[in-house]
Parts: structure tokens; C-alpha cells; sequence
């Protein structure tokens, strides 16, 4: 099942119905290895998550509590991370297109700081109109109203960049927006439209936070197949973004868990962004990658996550942010898929992965990336699901299992 379908289901049921690691060896690693030393040096590894709060969810940002926040920090901190992205639930902070909430903005603000004590840069999406399977859509927005067109959207869009802006800029740990949580998940357009757009709004975040590091975190989408956004066009941004599961791409049907289609699938996602970037020397940020398999224990989620990091690291992919902190609450009518994605479950404790991600930073993170040096392959011929699937098995040198 794709995303999209599955965001489409979601939304109908919706509608229808301490850390064990030792605290000292943590805070070493933390202040020796810090964010601070890396900065936004592209040639040098970073590990990071994508916080899912513990208590409440993203939630929290309309039941703000402090507390709970510091705890999942001091955890993941002592997990060895160095940044985390952060998911802005748009009309809890924009709930009028002429209006940002201050309450919102000073819970932001507040969640900065708190970051920057832990040593934890901060990546900020934007636009979130959808996360986990669920739309969070303004009122003045649907998801037929030209996001990427409307003059009304538009305004809005550069009020509440320009409000966020003034807000990152007090802070020392930034490291810049994501435009969304995969906006082709949520809104559509062909792309022309999605390619200005994108061009326009760089511009702005640069324009309003010009010492950030800006991105477009995309989902697999329109790296396999035209989706709003052209591979040429977001290839060519300073630090393109690639969305990694083998679930939602499909991968599973070319071979096992553990088999190459899905182990080594950010290692070649990054080749195929690099195709179309015309560079073998592309920076390159895995920006969410995670299995998604429900099947796969624990354990096996842990084996996935030191075998993918590491082909990918030997394909010279520079940043790491896994999705996700921590396992989502059952008390959530989530699809299951979303509940045990952790480092750390609900209550904090340390799983299995959590482990793997803590050798993985520290063995690498600050290292010089190796970028790859064989010859560059063409972008697909026959730019289909079909076409860029077959693209990436040639280029594992793997054949599929048969059927």
C-alpha cells in the first residue's frame, strides 16, 4: 500500500470512529562530540531523531508540559544524537491566515532552549499538514485550495516563516526549516507549479533566516516517479532529503527484510539522487529512515538499522536522523505501524536500536564522509515506480525473487 492510499484510509477511520546507559558516559560523549564542533559541515556525519514526545505526542503543543520534554531529552542526548527535527502542527501555530499564536511561539521558543541546554540542534518543519497518517489542515486550507498557487496561501505561508524566523534566530543551535512533513503527501500540484514554489520559498527561508541550512523533506515519492516536486529540482538543492522505509517504498517485493532491496535502500536512494544530480560528491541527508516492517522483532529492527546505516555511510550519505525518539502511546488511534518505531519506548527505556544508534554515533558521527568514486550511473531511463525500481536493483546488482 503507498502512503497516500494509507493517509486516505487513515483518515476515514479516523473520521468513522530512564535511560539504562550509563548518565556520565552520555554527557561526555554529548559535550566532547558536540553539535557545536559539526555545525552544518556537509562532509561530516551527524546522527539525530525525529522526536515523537513521549507524553501526548505532538499533541503536547496545545498541553504544554515542560517535564516530560526534559526527560525524553536527557534520553535521547545520552543516546548520542546531536539533532532533532521538529514537527510544527500548522494550524495549532497558524490557526488564521493573518495570525500566529504567541502561546505556540513561546512553547517553541521554550523547546529551543531546552534543546540547546542537551547539546541538540533543532531542524524545524514547517507546514505540517500531515503526520502519522493524519491530516492537520488550517481552516483556512483544504487540501484542494492551491497551497502552492493561492495568493491567500502565500501570504499566509511568508507570515508564519517570517514569525518562526524571529523566534530561531535568539538560538544558537538551529540548523534551519524543513519546508513540511512530506508536502506531497498532502498537497498536490504538477511540477512546474511544485518546482516554483519550491524556488520561492528557499528564497524566503533564506531571505527571513539567512544563516539556517533550508530543506524540503520530501517522501520517497517524487524520487521514484513525478510528484509535485521534479528529481532534478530538489536533487539540485544545497542538501537534498530522502525519506527511507522499505515498507512504504515497496521494497518487500524484491526480496526479505535482511535482503538488499531493503537493507541497503538509503544507500541507493542516495545513488539515485545523486544520478540526478549530476555529482557522486551530492551531499546527501537521510532524513527519516526506519523498516515500518511490523514483522520484524526488536532485535531484527536493530539488525536492519546497523546494516542500512552503515551501507549507507560506505555510499557516503552525510546525515542521519531516524524516525523515530520514541514508540507512540496506545491510548492514540494510530495505525499500528506507528507504535513501536522508537530508540525508546514510551516509558523510556533503552530498546534494542536505541543501542545500535548509540554505537553508530559514537563510532561515526563527526567523521569525514567518503564520498563514493565509481562512475556515476544516468538518472532512470523510465522515470515509473517500475522503472526507478529497476533502476536500484541494477545498481544492487540484485535479482528479485520470483513471485
Amino acid at each position: 500500500m503507498n502512503r497516500r492510499k494509507f493517509l486516505a484510509l487513515s483518515s476515514a477511520a479516523v473520521t468513522a470512529a530512564v535511560v539504562e546507559s550509563s548518565a556520565p558516559a552520555a554527557t561526555a560523549l554529548a559535550q566532547t562530540n558536540s553539535a557545536s564542533s559539526i555545525g552544518l559541515d556537509l562532509t561530516r556525519h551527524r546522527f539525530g531523531v525525529n522526536y515523537t514526545p513521549s507524553h501526548n505526542w505532538w499533541f503536547c503543543w496545545n498541553d504544554w508540559d515542560a517535564g516530560p520534554i526534559r526527560r525524553d531529552l536527557d534520553a535521547i542526548a545520552a543516546l548520542g544524537a546531536d539533532h532533532l527535527r521538529l514537527m510544527l502542527i500548522w494550524p495549532f501555530f497558524q490557526p488564521n491566515p493573518t495570525w500566529v499564536s504567541t502561546a505556540h511561539l513561546e512553547r517553541l521558543d521554550q523547546l529551543l532552549a531546552l534543546m540547546g541546554e542537551h547539546h541538540l540542534d533543532a531542524l524545524v518543519t514547517v507546514f505540517t499538514g500531515q503526520l502519522s497518517g493524519w491530516f492537520f489542515l488550517p481552516s483556512f486550507n483544504r487540501l484542494s485550495d492551491g497551497f502552492y498557487t493561492d495568493e491567500t496561501m502565500r501570504s499566509a505561508q511568508e507570515l508564519f516563516v517570517r514569525a518562526l524566523a524571529r523566534v530561531m534566530k535568539r538560538h544558537g543551535n538551529i540548523i534551519g526549516f524543513d519546508f513540511g512533513n512530506e508536502l506531497n503527501t498532502c498537497w498536490q500540484a504538477s511540477t512546474p507549479q511544485g518546482d516554483a514554489w519550491m524556488a520561492k520559498m528557499f528564497e524566503r527561508m533564506n531571505q527571513d533566516l539567512p544563516s539556517g541550512l533550508h530543506v524540503n523533506g520530501v517522501d520517497h515519492q517524487p524520487w521514484f516517479e513525478p510528484d509535485t516536486f521534479s528529481a532534478q529540482a530538489l536533487a539540485a538543492a544545497p542538501f537534498p532529503v530522502m525519506h527511507c522505509y522499505p515498507y512504504w517504498t515497496g521494497a518487500m517485493k524484491y526480496g526479505g527484510a535482511m535482503d538488499a532491496p531493503s537493507v541497503k535502500l538509503l544507500a541507493a536512494m542516495a545513488a539515485l539522487i545523486r544520478s540526478f544530480a549530476g555529482s557522486q560528491h551530492k551531499p546527501v541527508w537521510a532524513g527519516e529512515f526506519n523498516t515500518c516492517i511490523m514483522e520484524l522483532p526488536e532485535k531484527g529492527q536493530a539488525e536492519w538499522l546497523e546494516k542500512a546505516a552503515l551501507a549507507a555511510i560506505e555510499q557516503g550519505v552525510s546525515w542521519f536522523s531516524y524516525w523515530d525518539s520514541h514508540d507512540v502511546d496506545h491510548k492514540f488511534q494510530f495505525n499500528p505501524l506507528e507504535y513501536s518505531l522508537g530508540l525508546l519506548t514510551n516509558d523510556g527505556r533503552v530498546k534494542e536500536q536505541g543501542r545500535v544508534f548509540q554505537q553508530l554515533a559514537q563510532a561515526y558521527r563527526g567523521k569525514r564522509v567518503d564520498f563514493p568514486s565509481a562512475s556515476l550511473p544516468l538518472p532512470p531511463d523510465n522515470h515509473t515506480q517500475d522503472g526507478t525500481w529497476q533502476w536500484i536493483l541494477n545498481w544492487l546488482g540484485w535479482k528479485a525473487r520470483s513471485a
